[in-house]
């Protein structure tokens, strides 16, 4: 039995002619030996571990490896790639050009050398020659082999189990923005995609139903849009609804929003509002800007159809105005700040503009900095309690801000806690703020500003959590997000210990804030795990997150239903509806975020479900979890309440229809046509409903929810043409390589894959 080939341990010095004579060689080029003996390939020859890479001259001396192994080493793609191809070829045509006939008897001992040279030449050129034309890699480490890569439409996952690490690269791009993992569209468009796809081949068609019905809401929407919408600009007026109205529309912003996000100090505020009604001077126009704001605001709960509407959208187009004009001194004021985060919070909850958010929010932050805002007041001189205070208030509210907007569009955050000195503000009432000497309250107990600062105490790990989504550099390893989840949960279990005592202690009149910041927090645990979630059906590594994402969806989507059978029983009977629906109403009335973590959760549940069914192998009934069909079910019906509402956009609905018809044919057994034709049924249905709708929206005619006294505005049918995007559903080109045509439920422009916008 032959033994293993001994290797040389030490490299080569000699040329190829002086070893196989066993002579002296001066290592020369080409060395004494081979001129005398007229051998004009001196080659010298070394060990491929002496020298990884194949160095090629134009002269005579070529390194190479050994006759004995003539397998090629594979090139670097960052240095060989680089080099032209051309050198070896020209090295191979001048050495082969030299070389005397291989049959002279001169040249009988260097002929195994130099058709080896031929050889190893010409695999060296291929092996470049593929290199090549591969794209270049960065500069980064090179994965580590024997990987299994698990590729979807929305994620690229290096997925490595028993103690290895799994990456995780999300580019999500529509119209020229790009959205990171944190964007709603993540983690559920699986399921998405699976029901489009199988209506595809029966709705492609111009003369198809489902797509003329689709195309006639389309226009519909795009008439009431531009009926509602005030031409630009639109200056400031004086006029305001009754004061009955507007003392309503007053009290619902207080109750709701600056119970959470606290902009305005409320005995100021009111005073200077009372002063609106009985004073004979002209209003100050800034402080009526303000004030209209606070009613935009407020109309989002005001009533079930969101009546006010029309006049919230005109209220908000003259404060951007106004807000538009170039900054003087005298706008350098704590009351342009306010009014710039009440714009900024009008503006998406009545969808005006509400795809910017994440610039506007950037602009005030930038602002609010360059204004000092980010360093403690206790370096400031001559400085009251009161400015200290509401400096405090608004920075902490425009960081809720900036994190809230780079959640909800999937962008990153820019800002660290190194970039901010400013400390959380003191646990004052707002009636304390106008006393010469206050003392702050302890902070067991519960004052106007005990609910924001126990927000802010967890900042650090959602902070933490937005950049671990959302930053360019960041990589979503499974560890990293076990790490995140560990952390989340014990900040967050202290945020809910606190707000239960205040809850106990004081008996709140309204749940609004108690649900709003639940619901925000849970927002952060569910957009962590969903990344992962959408791996589920490849890896079952992954069996926390998917416990983690439908339980925490189950109860967003139940915070943002207090009126559902599961909430009744848990629900205090001991208030007025109108207090206890608030959080619901804006979930309806309201677009942006409230709107996008009820389609969420609704997505990841229906996602979960159709998994379930998927991976059952019964013969008999499958037995499904009543409380997530119970969701699924629901999701239509509060969805249609917010097309009863004023929303135009009825491809959300539409889409839940869809995917709830799909887990029933699941359930039944169907057949593939089978399933298909009940799929084309729902759709006709839904859009038959929303059409309805529609019709008698349209009907209202031009002064659809415009209150007495107000200036009434004419259509401005140039504005048909203004993008459909909506925070809640949003077209999204997922994957720019792969064209697919479903098109039908979406935009006409060809956009590949879609999903409602």
């Amino acid at each position: 039995m032959t033994g293993p080939e001994r290797r040389r341990r030490r490299p080569a010095v000699s040329c190829s002619l002086c070893r196989r004579r066993k002579i002296r060689c001066d290592r020369k080029t080409p060395c004494s030996n081979c001129v005398r003996s007229k051998n004009e390939a001196c080659i010298y020859e070394t060990h491929p571990s002496d020298h990884p890479r194949p160095q090629v001259n134009h002269g005579q001396t070529i390194t190479l490896e050994s006759r004995e192994d003539p397998s090629p080493i594979a090139p670097s793609a960052s240095s060989d790639v680089s080099r032209p191809l051309t050198m070896i070829s020209h090295a191979h045509e001048s050495i082969a050009s030299g070389l005397p006939d291989a049959t002279s008897p001169k040249s009988q001992a260097s002929a195994g050398d130099v058709e080896a040279l031929k050889k190893r030449v010409k695999n060296l050129e291929e092996q470049l020659l593929k290199a090549s034309q591969r794209p270049l890699q960065s500069s980064g480490p090179a994965p580590l082999p024997d990987a299994r890569t698990v590729n979807s439409p929305m994620c690229e996952v290096d997925s490595r189990l028993f103690g290895e690490t799994q990456v995780i690269t999300r580019n999500v791009v529509h119209k020229s923005r790009m959205f990171g993992q944190s964007h709603w569209i993540n983690g559920v468009f699986g399921i998405c995609r699976d029901v489009l796809e199988m209506l595809e081949p029966y709705v492609h068609d111009e003369t198809s139903d489902v797509l003329s019905a689709m195309r006639r809401c389309k226009d519909l929407a795009r008439v009431i849009k531009s009926r509602r919408t005030p031409s630009w600009p639109a200056p400031p007026t004086s006029a305001l609804p009754s004061k009955e109205v507007a003392d309503e529309l007053v009290d619902c912003y207080l109750r709701t929003s600056e119970t959470v996000y606290r902009v305005l100090h409320i005995p100021s505020f009111q005073r200077d509002y009372e002063a609106l009604w009985v004073s004979n001077r002209a209003p100050d126009l800034a402080f009526l800007v303000q004030v209209k704001l606070v009613l935009a605001i407020g109309a989002t709960v005001y009533d079930e159809k969101f009546s006010l509407r029309a006049s919230a959208i005109q209220w908000i187009h003259e404060a951007q105005t106004w807000f538009s004009e170039p900054v003087c001194k005298s706008r350098r004021s704590i009351q342009f700040l306010q009014i710039n985060i009440l714009l900024l919070i009008a503006r998406e909850l009545v969808n005006v503009g509400g795809d910017t958010i994440w610039t506007a929010a950037g602009a005030l932050l930038r602002t609010a900095v360059y204004w000092g805002l980010h360093r403690d007041p206790v370096y400031l001189s001559n400085r009251t309690v009161f400015i200290c205070e509401m400096r405090r208030r608004l920075w902490n509210t425009i960081l809720e801000m900036a994190l809230h907007s780079s959640m909800a569009c999937g962008t990153p955050v820019f800002i660290s806690l190194d970039d901010f000195d400013t400390a959380p503000p003191d646990n004052y009432d707002d009636d304390q703020l106008e006393a010469d000497a206050p003392i702050p309250k302890p902070e067991d107990e519960l004052t106007q500003l005990s609910i924001p600062i126990a927000l802010r105490k967890t900042l650090p790990i959602r902070l933490a959590i937005v950049k671990l989504l959302n930053d360019l550099s960041s990589k979503s390893t499974y560890e990293e997000t076990l790490r995140l989840d560990a952390e989340f949960r014990v900040s967050y279990s202290a945020l809910r210990r606190t707000l239960h005592k205040y809850n106990a202690d004081t008996n709140f009149a309204s749940l609004f804030p108690i649900h709003m910041v639940d619901c925000l927090m849970l927002r952060y645990l569910l957009t962590l795990h969903l990344p992962f979630f959408a791996m589920i059906p490849h890896e079952t590594a992954y069996a926390y997150s998917r416990k983690v994402v439908v339980e925490t969806s189950l109860r967003i989507w139940h915070l943002l239903n207090p009126s559902s059978s599961f909430m009744a029983a848990h629900t205090r009977h001991d208030t007025s509806s109108t207090v206890r629906n608030d959080f619901e109403r804006l979930a309806i009335c309201g677009n942006g975020y409230l709107r996008m973590f009820g389609m969420q959760s609704s997505l990841a549940i229906a996602a979960e479900l159709t998994t379930q069914l998927q991976e059952e192998e019964r013969l008999g009934p499958v037995f499904l979890r009543t409380d997530l069909l119970t969701v699924v079910n629901g999701s239509k019906e509060w969805l249609f309440r917010s097309i009863e509402a004023g929303e135009t956009n009825i491809k959300g609905y539409v889409l839940v229809e869809l995917i709830e018809a799909k887990i029933t044919g699941l359930r039944q057994g169907l057949a593939h046509d089978q399933l298909v034709m009940l799929l084309l049924k729902a759709a006709m249905d839904a859009e038959a409903k929303c059409l309805r709708i529609l019709e008698e929206s349209a009907a209202q005619g031009q002064t659809e929810g415009f209150l007495n006294g107000l200036s009434k505005v004419g259509p401005d049918m140039a504005s048909q043409s203004m993008d459909d995007w909506d925070l809640m559903m949003t077209n999204v080109l997922l994957n720019q390589s792969t064209a697919e045509p479903m098109n039908w439920v979406f935009n006409e422009i060809p956009l590949v894959p879609l999903l409602p916008s």
